[in-house]
Order: C-alpha cells, then sequence, then structure tokens
C-alpha cells in the first residue's frame, strides 16, 4: 500500500480526551475514531490489526477442537429471565423492546442462547463433547466508559461455551481452553499471566483470568517471576492427551498468581522468594469459567447418558476480548516515539521510506522493492510522499511497523539500503538485491 494512497489521518498532539497511551496512541495514528462514549469507528490501519487478532484467535480455537458458529446481537429477555441473569446483570444490560413491545437486549454475553441451541442440537452423550464459539460484537453499558478500546460500551469478543456429559470431562475442555489461551497470547508476542479470579455475573466455581503487565493495568497483581522466565513461543500440545493437558495447567496454577482481588500477602510471602516476587498492574485480555449447571438446569440442558438416565450438562465460557487486546498490545509495547508492533499482529511488517520523492533513481529502486515484496506476500506500507526525511521517520516510528526500509540517494550510489528493527532501534546496512530475500511473507 502507497501510504500517499492510504487513509491514515495523523494526528500531531495527543488528544485531550484521550487518558492512556494505547487510547492517545490509537487517535494519534487513525486507527479509530469516536462516534459516541465507548464507541469507535476502526479505520483501515486499525482494523488491519483488529483482523490480524483475530485471526490468530480462530486459528487457536480451530486448533483446540472448538467449532465455530455465529449468534445474533440481540437477544429475546425471555431466555434471560429463565437463568435468573435478566434482572440480576444490572444496568450494563442494554434492554430494549421490539415493535411488538417484546422485551430483547444487545448481548454482553451468550451463555443462556447458547445452552438453548446445544439443548435442541443434542440428545445424547454420544454427541458430546462440544465446544461452540463465535466472535461477535458486544455491547455493555458502562456507567463511565474511558481509556479507548480497553472499557469501551461496544467491543469484539470470542466467546467459546464447551459442554460435557460430566463434571470430569468438563474439567478437561475447561484445561484445553486455558493451554489455547496461553498459546494464543505467545502467538501475539505477549506473556499473559493465569490467576485464578472472581466469577462475576458469569456465576460458576472455576476461574482463571489472562493478564498482561501493563502500568496503566486495572488490576494489582501479584505473582512469581517465574512466569516471566518461561519459554512460552514454542509451546504444542496433544488436546485429546488429556494428563499432558493436564500437566500444563498444573505446571501453570502451581505457581503464585493473583490480583488484589484474590491476593493473600502471607500465601505470597511464603511460596515466593523475596527476589522472585512480581507486583504491578495487569490487563485483562482473556478470562475462562467453569459453572457446571448453573445454566443447563434452568434451561432444561439434558442428555441422554451411557446408562440411559437423563443428565444436566456440564458447561463453561471462555473469553477473549479480541478489540482490547488492541489496546493492550500497545500499552505493553511501546516507547515515547510511538507504537511497537510485534509481527504478528502488525498492520503491515515492512514500512518502506523513500527519502527523496521525485527523484527518478531513488523512486524506481522503491518501486522495484516494494514490487517485489508484495508479490513474496510481505505486506508493505509504502510512504511515496513528498515530504522531509524527518517527518516521514517520526511517522513510521509513530505507527510502529516491526521493520523500516530506508533508500535514499546516497545509499543508493554505494547500492545499499538501510534497515531497522523498530523494536531495538538497531539499523544495518543491506545491499539493495538482498533486501526482498531478507524478509518472508
Amino acid at each position: 500500500m502507497r501510504l500517499s494512497q492510504y487513509f491514515m489521518p495523523i494526528l500531531r498532539d495527543d488528544p485531550k480526551e484521550a487518558e492512556i497511551i494505547s487510547h492517545k496512541l490509537m487517535l494519534r495514528t487513525g486507527m479509530i475514531r469516536q462516534e459516541a462514549a465507548g464507541s469507535y469507528s476502526w479505520l483501515p490501519m486499525g482494523y488491519r490489526v483488529l483482523r490480524k487478532i483475530e485471526k490468530i484467535v480462530r486459528e487457536e480455537q480451530d486448533r483446540s477442537g472448538a467449532i465455530e458458529v455465529l449468534m445474533p446481537t440481540i437477544q429475546p429477555a425471555d431466555l434471560w429471565r429463565k437463568s435468573g441473569r435478566y434482572d440480576a446483570y444490572g444496568k450494563e444490560m442494554l434492554r430494549i423492546k421490539d415493535r411488538h413491545d417484546r422485551d430483547m437486549l444487545y448481548g454482553p454475553t451468550n451463555e443462556e442462547m447458547i445452552t438453548d441451541i446445544f439443548r435442541q442440537g443434542v440428545q445424547s452423550y454420544k454427541d458430546m463433547p462440544r465446544n461452540l464459539y463465535h466472535i461477535q460484537w458486544k455491547f455493555r453499558d458502562e456507567v463511565r466508559p474511558r481509556f479507548g478500546v480497553m472499557r469501551g460500551r461496544e467491543f469484539l469478543m470470542k466467546d467459546a461455551y464447551s459442554f460435557d456429559v460430566s463434571r470430569e470431562a468438563g474439567q478437561h475442555a475447561y484445561n484445553k481452553m486455558f493451554v489455547a489461551y496461553l498459546r494464543t497470547f505467545a502467538r501475539m508476542g505477549l506473556k499473559a499471566v493465569p490467576m485464578r479470579a472472581e466469577t462475576g455475573p458469569i456465576g460458576g466455581d472455576d476461574s482463571h483470568e489472562f493478564l498482561v503487565l501493563a502500568e496503566t493495568g486495572e488490576s494489582g497483581v501479584f505473582f512469581d517471576r517465574a512466569f516471566l522466565d518461561m519459554d512460552w513461543s514454542a509451546f504444542d500440545i496433544d488436546y485429546d492427551d488429556v494428563a499432558a493437558v493436564a500437566k500444563v495447567v498444573d505446571t501453570f496454577t502451581s505457581k503464585y498468581a493473583a490480583t488484589d482481588e484474590k491476593h493473600d500477602a502471607a500465601e505470597f510471602e511464603k511460596r515466593v522468594p523475596d527476589a522472585a516476587r512480581v507486583s504491578g498492574r495487569g490487563i485483562e485480555v482473556g478470562h475462562i469459567f467453569f459453572f457446571g449447571t448453573k445454566y443447563s438446569a434452568p434451561l432444561g440442558c439434558e442428555v441422554q447418558g451411557a446408562d440411559g438416565k437423563k443428565v444436566l450438562v456440564q458447561s463453561g465460557s471462555y473469553g477473549i476480548g479480541v478489540s482490547r487486546l488492541v489496546g493492550g498490545i500497545i500499552e505493553a509495547s511501546h516507547d515515547d516515539a510511538g507504537i511497537i508492533w510485534p509481527e504478528p499482529v502488525a498492520p503491515f511488517k515492512v514500512g518502506l521510506i523513500n527519502l527523496k520523492a521525485g527523484d527518478p533513481e531513488t523512486e524506481a529502486a522503491c518501486v522495484h522493492i516494494y514490487k517485489a515484496l508484495e508479490a513474496k506476500g510481505v505486506e508493505v506500507l509504502y510512504d511515496d510522499r513528498d515530504d522531509r526525511p524527518g517527518a516521514k521517520f517520526a511517522v513510521m516510528d509513530l505507527i510502529g511497523l516491526p521493520w523500516q526500509v530506508i533508500i535514499g540517494p546516497r545509499g543508493l550510489k554505494d547500492g545499499i539500503a538501510e534497515v531497522k528493527n523498530r523494536k531495538t532501534g538497531a539499523r544495518e546496512n543491506v545491499a539493495l538485491d538482498q533486501i526482498v530475500a531478507r524478509f518472508s511473507a
């Protein structure tokens, strides 16, 4: 993509309404535009990142055996009345009436609807286990939406729901999602520490939050530094191996990790050596719950067991804030100059900078490399604008693409271009005929 033809409305200064760095940078780089309190349009740059994150989430859900569906945003209130949550959920739920005066709601989550779908579609233990997920926009009417996409009213979420015939099988479903989340966040360049958590309005017994360390996090966190020393990048698993999956979960849950709501100072000091104690702030990017028969009982979701008797289905739910992750990644990965995107979620892999627009030789070299990289499948943002080099460097650092390829008349005389790594700041001169080979799709 040529920057001269792209829609990326850059702001020179931090917007006054933005309180945290991700909100500031998303507005400054033209990733989003606020339409109402807590509601945003996703502009081209932001939407590319959103889709990259969504793709990783979908791939890891599919890998774990979950099956994708799509449910509506507007739900009938009757299902929520059956579960007892319609009145209990609170003012965050947007309640509406259709033209026939029927009570409806804009779904903040989907436990009731998916349980009813499963109830009507499965009658026997032979059709289990199953895990159904979708990636859908949600709405929660926050009393004070703030921090951009970190605490908005409308947000994109992946929510999965497991259905099992026994508590033991349900535990394996929970463990599989636990491991899938570790893989998902690691692929995005994040170490999201799993911490035992409150179940909140979802309800249930088991619950873990996955939090990314960041100064602007909404939760206080306390954990063993051993989490940060673990190598999560080469994580692989056979999801059908119950013992292997449980072992991974045991490895992670055996170390101390708690949000301020669950923190026990005495236990922290007893279990973790002083030098290994880490405390700070964390951003929740995922939350998993096991709630057994909390929804299957009131909604009558039961199947025929192996002994011929009816049994209530055991369930769990598993959420990832897809749009929230965009802000979370920025909070965890930025510097004074701007965003530093991990490669797997970057809107473009390479920023190609023409230092002298209009110069025939420089332009010819840039176009050649631009077309060759695109033909190879490498995503490139080519800054072909007639602007000062300093301004071009500032924009590229601001938007945070992983690599910059800088081409100007001086380097061309020596047959080289400068390649800069945005994360480390390291620069090196690379022969022009080696630039394309340097990058893979």
